[in-house]
């Protein structure tokens, strides 16, 4: 998206400097007005293209051939007018004149078949010859051509239309000797005459309609059609041919729901006469591959796939489509400023693409799973990614190009551009994580975190990886989240077990409930097994992509080659990942990268279902597919109760989280943009009282509150998590945020230089915390919103370890209590004696500030 959205504002601005330059836009399924338009009108040319006819069908023709056992395939009375019969202008009516001739002098239909992709179905099938009065349909009887003779039908072709002659399209079919087509014509003609039909289509309409959810996909329907697909001889299509047969799912729940239902059956589980082969992004290429075999004769092929199979591949021999019209893609509101994944209608482009996948190498019949009203009411087009995603990387970028420039100007010229509040989010996003400031200027953080080609909070987390000694994981989590997960998913229920349990065993590495360190921990098995040239078997044990796999590790070398030119990391094969096996770092490096995408669990009614309050507000569920859901479902054992995870589901009746990690308080309260503390029990005044207290008051009370280290006090983390902690513990936890800050700042001025003295000691001082996070079993109290900082938590068992390319000295070190204690004779140069503590009620950096 940002490649394209960079190149067509730059050739647009560049056109209008250079108008001796051509540029050529080529696109079976774009918009043409509105490219032609932001071209400044530019001219279009239409280059016709060939493909075989194909009939199309709609949900009220399968239901009345599954209902009534009619042939739907081959019944005239089924085929439905799919647009209104608007005239044509001048221009295309010659064109239509054209394309009538050459269709009868030289059996040449391609213009007709362009002109039908660019009109209304009827005002081109009813178009009648300027000078004889001819049509399309007549041409195709007297011709003989049987597809196009069913295709027309199909578009809504008027049977009883006169030529100047006085002859019908039965007449020419009588006058030319074509039987076959006579019949045909014959039996429309009488079943068109027969009104109980269309009564009868809408009455089954009203009643499927009203009795299923229409987001979610009828399983039992698309079984009983391909049924009547089996079992119907299809005029038109080559009877020595089986045909496979590609059925479009929205994703791989519905696939695996579907192939469940169809092996269940009597007919479609015997593997003799049918293969069922499932097509996803996330299977085995192998896999994959199987659907482009031509089957043994007398087996039929029935493709499951998601909408990889609509413009991405051709496969030969389908001959059938049934599109069920959905597809998942993501979707961002700007008002929750939540991006999510969800099912959604496909537009009327994908779904001419969808129906041409049956008529690529001979004629072919497409069923759509959706009403006709349904299909008329479809948009045009599907809504472009720059209004459906996020914005924060294409507003650093325009940054990027030009600092001075404005981003709201800037993206104004996009084709499409869009909304004011999803591009006022990104910037806040940005302001937030210090690339922007307040005034929107960038800062030399954001200088840096643009130039690598990963979201911004990854760059973030990358940085922190480095300072932490623990880039290999940080690595491993951007390549993965940037291009795919590795886990494939295996199609037998069995198989599915097996899957997960070696999920389940990797995470434990890192000590479990996570689904992102199950890649780390597969990550780093992979390249073990790679060194004894096992791989090939260690995949195959894991259920692991072996190319996905390779595709990342090429990722990762790429991005820790750009770091090394940039000077922050030594040009090394593990520099900086001294503490890659310590599972508090990891925890916290998926905090920076995912931060906000925070929730946190809130107290279990009895027996309802764990619900997850995300940082927006929003409650969501724990997808069952996540490695946390078990533990979630079990709430009442002591788990922490936060976690991070990658995006929103919307699912049939929940919204869902997946891809997640439990994590512990200290990660929060570092990474926060806002820490503020308040008194343990605070009593608000909703009633503005609160404007009546002298500042000197407000004054006693803040040094009140931190004048002793031992009193406990509230800690609120951006406004809406709380934690108790005592004053000592508040005031070092902001000095520490104000020390990484610091660190951050400091390695970006100086990426080839060491951290000074008092800052290693800061980081390491963080790492050390960190590490007791590993283990993420704390007491929690389900009676209130407010935690305790942990402070008695099992140490890690590995050893945290640094060099000097990190913090800038050799510190070795191996529980929290320990560095503190070695720490205290240097509370001077660590900013954490009382006075320091005595900084007063409201502490926090204001939302942009930046020490970069």
């Amino acid at each position: 998206m940002l490649l394209l959205f960079f190149r067509m504002v730059f050739f647009r601005d560049l056109l209008s400097l250079h108008p001796e330059m051509r540029l050529i836009l080529m696109s079976a399924t774009i918009d043409i007005e509105l490219f032609s338009t932001y071209f400044n009108k530019c001219p279009v040319i239409r280059v016709p293209g060939f493909t075989y006819p194909v009939q199309s069908f709609f949900l009220e023709d399968v239901l009345m051939a599954t209902a009534s056992g009619e042939d739907c395939v081959t019944s005239s009375e089924a085929f439905l007018d799919v647009g209104p019969c608007t005239p044509l202008d001048e221009e295309d009516a010659a064109t239509m004149d054209e394309a009538i001739g050459l269709a009868w002098l030289e059996d040449d239909f391609d213009l007709f078949t362009e002109m039908l992709s660019r009109n209304s179905f009827q005002s081109v099938c009813n178009y009648q010859h300027s000078l004889t009065g001819t049509t399309p349909l007549m041409v195709a009887a007297g011709k003989g051509r049987v597809s196009e003779v069913y295709f027309l039908l199909s578009k809504g072709a008027d049977i009883d239309l006169v030529a100047q002659d006085g002859f019908t399209a039965l007449d020419w079919a009588e006058r030319n000797g074509k039987a076959e087509i006579k019949e045909i014509l014959l039996n429309h003609k009488k079943r068109k005459g027969d009104s109980t039909i269309s009564a009868k289509k809408s009455e089954l309409l009203e009643r499927y309609l009203s009795g299923i959810d229409q987001d979610e996909v009828d399983v039992k329907l698309i079984k009983e059609l391909l049924q009547k697909i089996c079992t119907t001889v299809t005029a038109g299509i080559s009877p020595d041919h089986l045909g496979s047969i590609l059925v479009f799912l929205p994703g791989w729940e519905d696939i695996v729901r579907t192939r469940e239902c169809l092996e269940e059956s009597a007919v479609f589980g015997d593997t003799k006469k049918f293969l069922i082969l499932p097509l996803h992004s996330l299977i085995p290429s192998s896999e994959q591959r199987r659907v482009f075999q031509i089957p043994p004769p007398g087996v039929r092929k029935i493709i499951l796939a998601t909408n990889i199979a609509e413009t991405a591949i051709t496969i030969n021999d389908v001959v059938f489509v049934v599109d069920t019209g959905r597809v998942k893609e993501k979707s961002y509101d700007a008002y929750s400023n939540v991006s999510t994944f969800q099912t959604a209608w496909i537009s009327k482009a994908s779904a001419k693409q969808r129906e041409g996948r049956a008529g690529r190498c001979q004629p072919g019949v497409c069923y759509h799973l959706y009403s006709q009203v349904r299909a008329n009411s479809l948009p045009d087009f599907k809504v472009p990614e720059i209004k459906r995603t996020s914005l924060e990387e294409l507003c650093l970028q325009v940054k990027l190009l030009d600092s001075e420039s404005d981003i709201r100007a800037f993206l104004s010229k996009a084709i499409e551009p869009p909304d004011d509040l999803s591009i006022a989010n990104a910037i806040r996003l940005l302001q937030d994580i210090g690339a922007l400031t307040s005034d929107e200027r960038l800062t030399e953080l954001g200088e840096q975190l643009g130039a690598l080609p990963v979201h911004p909070s990854t760059s973030k987390m990358l940085l922190l990886g480095i300072l932490l000694n623990c880039l290999g994981p940080a690595l491993t989590i951007a390549c993965a989240s940037g291009y795919r997960d590795p886990f494939i998913l295996p199609t037998s229920p069995e198989q599915r077990k097996k899957a997960l349990a070696a999920k389940e065993l990797l995470t434990n590495e890192y000590g479990g409930f996570s689904d992102d360190l199950a890649i780390v921990a597969a990550f780093r098995g992979w390249e073990a097994a790679k060194a004894r040239n096992s791989n090939n078997l260690y995949c195959e044990k894991y259920f692991l992509s072996p190319s996905t796999m390779a595709m990342i590790a090429g990722m990762r070398q790429q991005l820790q080659n750009e770091l090394a030119q940039k000077g922050f990391i030594p040009d090394e094969p593990n520099a900086c990942s001294l503490n890659a096996s310590d599972p508090g770092i990891v925890r916290a490096l998926l905090v920076a990268g995912s931060y906000p995408m925070v929730g946190t669990l809130l107290p279990v009614a009895k027996g309802k279902k764990p619900t997850v309050q995300t940082a927006h507000g929003m409650k969501v569920k724990v997808h069952p597919h996540s490695l946390t859901y078990t533990a979630v479902n079990k709430y009442n054992m002591e788990l922490n109760p936060y976690l991070v995870f990658d995006e929103v589901t919307r699912g049939e009746a929940w919204v869902y989280i997946r891809n997640c990690t439990f994590v512990k308080p200290h990660p929060l309260f570092l990474l926060s943009l806002e820490m503020v503390v308040a008194p343990l029990q605070e009593e608000n005044d909703e009633d503005g009282d609160s404007s009546d207290s002298s500042d000197a008051e407000d004054m006693e009370v803040e040094h009140d509150l931190m004048s002793d280290p031992n009193s406990h006090v509230l800690v609120v983390v951006d406004r809406w998590l709380k934690f108790e902690a005592t004053a000592v513990e508040a005031a070092q936890l902001y000095c520490l945020r104000e020390r990484l800050a610091a660190a951050i700042a400091f390695k970006l001025k100086n990426p080839r230089k060491l951290l000074p003295l008092h800052l290693g000691h800061s980081v390491f001082t963080i790492a050390c915390l960190l590490s007791y996070d590993g283990n993420i079993t704390v007491k929690n109290d389900s009676k209130s919103r407010s935690s305790k900082v942990s402070r008695d938590a099992t140490p890690a068992t590995s050893e945290l370890r640094f060099n000097q390319a990190s913090a800038g000295s050799q510190l070795k070190g191996s529980s929290y209590r320990q560095n503190i204690t070695a720490t205290k004779s240097k509370q001077m140069q660590l900013g954490l004696k009382k006075s320091m503590v005595v900084t007063g009620h409201y502490i926090k950096r204001q939302r942009g500030d930046t020490l970069c």
